[in-house]
């Protein structure tokens, strides 16, 4: 039998993220592009609110002590050309990671960008919205405020341990109002629920080796060792048919997590509200 090949060991680089902001977007941006690449892991530097010479200094001593690539969406012309050099001066490759969209959306519009730091942060009314929306979801997690249900976007239902608090609060920051109700054996669902309108009400899936595996692991960090029906392979597979006939019985549309991170989840019922409720969908 011939010899299996020596699996290759990741390779670590440095990556300097420099942002006059938060760093949010070109954190995902950076994560974005290495989740390209295979045994690639990148050691982040983050610099966020670089907005004075002196801040700048810092991280170029940073990124001189630990050489990589540099990343930025620096605005002010004096910093970026600061930051440039000073890069070129240390032989380091030196990205600014918005200019190719920024250029190509101007040719498009015909239209001159701001120069204003943070302007996508602005405290208007999608702000607003989000963080009224967050608010919301924070106080209608795991079947709490059930009394104004009628007043969400979407409701998530399921089982314990898929992922609804996670989703609704990502829901919450793209301004949609979310709450979520768990599926407890022996405990009723709200009433209200069954009267919603204009709600999209959404039933999350999963399979039941996935779920069991999700749940020792949470009971592991909790330090309990007892064996419950928690975990208890009939139980959970009971759980997860009698949600399905749940979802079924009502016309509900369902979402499958098994394979799905928060975000794709969150994405699935982003698509199923710009679809319509009308339509209901199972995404797998």
């Amino acid at each position: 039998m011939p010899n299996s090949p020596t699996p290759r060991l990741a390779t670590y680089f440095h990556v300097h993220l420099v942002s006059d902001s938060t760093g949010e977007t070109l954190n995902a941006m950076a994560r974005a592009v290495c989740a390209r690449f295979e045994n690639v892991l990148p050691i982040e530097h983050i610099y966020a609110l670089v907005r004075s010479q002196r801040q700048l200094d810092r991280a170029l001593a940073d990124i001189e002590e630990s050489p990589g690539i540099v990343l930025h969406t620096i605005v002010d012309e004096t910093l970026r050309t600061a930051l440039e050099e000073g890069c070129r001066r240390m032989e380091m490759p030196c990205l600014p990671a918005l200019d190719p969209l920024v250029s190509a959306m101007q040719r498009y519009l015909g239209a001159a960008t701001t120069s204003r730091v943070g302007a996508h942060l602005r405290l208007d009314n999608d702000y607003f919205n989000r963080m009224d929306a967050l608010n919301y979801a924070i106080g209608h997690d795991d079947g709490q405020g059930g009394q104004d249900l009628d007043q969400a976007d979407v409701v998530l239902l399921g089982v314990s341990r898929t992922s609804k608090t996670p989703t609704c609060i990502y829901l919450a920051h793209r301004g949609v109002r979310a709450a979520n109700v768990p599926l407890v054996p022996g405990r009723p669902l709200p009433d209200k629920l069954f009267q919603l309108q204009n709600a999209l009400i959404v039933g999350l899936l999963i399979s039941p080796d996935r779920l069991i595996q999700i749940r020792r692991n949470r009971l592991l960090s909790l330090k309990e060792t007892r064996d419950t029906s928690y975990t208890d392979q009939e139980a959970v597979r009971d759980e997860i048919i009698a949600a399905r006939r749940l979802y079924e019985r009502h016309g509900w549309a369902t979402i499958d997590v098994t394979r799905r991170s928060v975000e794709e989840t969150a994405a699935a019922v982003l698509n199923l509200l710009h679809k319509g409720h009308g339509q209901v969908e199972v995404l797998g």
